[in-house]
């Protein structure tokens, strides 16, 4: 034999590559760019999932509705997260294909009595969400999403709101330190460049002319009246409601050769957003029961009713498996799951932090992930070497172009995903997921062939 034969080598994949994957690859790059446009938080995102379901014929389910071969389903929780189904020809108890990914992403959240004025102007306190370097959060351009649940006289009602993403929108920003006055400012180190408590986002700075004898705060008075006409709101609403800044950036090609995406939000959308169309996509009824479950805080624990901890796939799948006189354990136990969240693509510009020979690179491919986690690989379920194998066949039967990644160098750091969760179920979970230049930046950037391998990955595991 050969070396080429005998040496495991990630090689760029585009050589790989057909006519018609080519032209797929960037078609399906449009779709996914218009998805980040829409989806920015994750209550966008659950909306623009259902929407895009709906249109390929699937169904709102609820306990005891009548299930078949065939059936296409779905289901909400608390407008946050979304599980979706292909009842397949085999018994449920034989287990399901699952994907799980997250459709949080690191932004910087609202707090619940966040306006105040000071030095003529407007802002809202905030709280960040997730990993987050804070400097890199100043001086962008930044959109207003979110829902305040207004309460007045004993009713509530739900209010979308959304500012800062159509043509002639206002935007907001947290200012930074001026070079010329920041000479302390440079010498601390980056973690106390900005503080938390100083992510403050401007909002105004015009004052009301609305004549209050009583009022010293004009300008918080006047934001406060935009905020009732606009949306019916009073101070204490913001105590009922869910805001978020995100940044005002419009997903876009990166690249001369339009190879690369940049955009806020790929991790996980960009693992999300493949896995649920490949199974939407989906041309025939597949063999097992295929499920796409997409969950939020993913990014702070997983904790809370929305999360993977959350007993909520549980209870989905309970019902799917009672709706078809099938055990719920011996379900699990035949399951097997791909756990989509990205890991970190090589970077030649920070190569110390990175182990070359295992970490995942640009336009190799969909990465296959047999651990995650930190240090002595805390926080992952460590894949068994079965279960790659497994995933390994499916990939390399399909024609995929794919490679093996990690979270950079041991002890340099890490990050853990949903998988030793799923794992804990009694579940076979390995994470699969695509590579990220600069992640959890306002604006990351990943591979348009690695998207596009993801979601025929995500459809080749669903078919097995």
């Amino acid at each position: 034999m050969t070396s080429e034969q005998l040496f495991y080598d990630k090689k760029p994949g585009f050589d790989r590559l057909t006519d018609g994957d080519k032209q797929g690859m960037q078609k399906y790059a449009e779709g996914y760019k218009a998805f980040l446009d829409e989806a920015k938080t994750e209550r966008d995102a659950v909306k623009e999932i259902v929407r895009m379901a709906e249109t390929k014929g699937f169904r709102a389910w609820k306990r005891d509705d009548i299930l078949k071969t065939g059936d296409k389903i779905y289901q909400v929780n608390r407008n946050k997260g979304v599980m979706l189904a292909v009842i397949g020809k085999k018994d449920i108890a034989e287990g399901v294909r699952l994907t799980a990914a997250h459709l949080d992403a690191p932004r910087v959240d609202i707090r619940t009595v966040p306006l105040y004025e000071d030095g003529g102007m407007a802002f809202f306190k905030t709280h960040y969400y997730g990993g987050i370097k804070k400097y890199q959060w100043t001086a962008i351009p930044l959109e207003l999403r979110g829902v305040v649940c207004v309460c007045h006289d004993g009713q509530m009602k739900t209010v979308e709101v959304r500012v800062g993403d159509k043509p002639g929108d206002p935007k907001f920003v947290i200012t930074d330190l001026l070079p010329h006055l920041a000479t302390e400012q440079m010498t601390k180190k980056a973690t106390e460049v900005i503080k938390g408590e100083g992510l403050n986002i401007l909002i105004g700075s015009a004052p009301s002319e609305t004549v209050d004898e009583k009022c010293s705060d004009k300008i918080k008075l006047a934001v406060m009246e935009h905020l009732n006409r606009q949306y019916g709101m009073v101070e204490a609403d913001f105590l009922s409601a869910e805001l978020c800044c995100v940044p005002a950036f419009k997903a876009c090609d990166i690249g001369f050769d339009r190879s690369m995406v940049g955009a806020y939000g790929h991790d996980d959308r960009v693992c999300s957003y493949p896995a649920a169309t490949a199974l939407l996509d989906l041309a025939e009824t597949p063999a097992h029961t295929c499920v796409c479950l997409l969950v939020d805080k993913e990014e702070i624990g997983s904790e809370g009713v929305t999360g993977m901890q959350s007993r909520a796939f549980d209870t989905f799948m309970a019902d799917l498996c009672r709706a078809q006189g099938a055990l719920q354990d011996e379900c699990y136990e035949h399951s097997v799951c791909l756990s989509a969240d990205v890991c970190n693509a090589f970077d030649p510009n920070f190569p110390d932090v990175s182990e070359k020979r295992n970490d995942a690179k640009l336009n190799c491919g969909f990465s296959l992930m047999k651990y995650t986690g930190s240090r002595g690989k805390s926080g992952t379920s460590d894949a068994t070497a079965e279960l790659m194998a497994r995933i390994r066949c499916i990939f390399d039967k399909a024609g995929l172009v794919w490679q093996t990644g990690q979270l950079g160098k041991v002890d340099q750091g890490g990050g853990g995903t949903v998988a030793m969760y799923l794992a804990n179920r009694n579940i076979d979970t390995v994470d699969a997921g695509v590579p990220v230049l600069s992640m959890h930046a306002p604006f990351e950037v990943i591979s348009k062939l690695d998207l596009y391998m993801a979601y025929k990955g995500f459809g080749a595991f669903y078919q097995d």
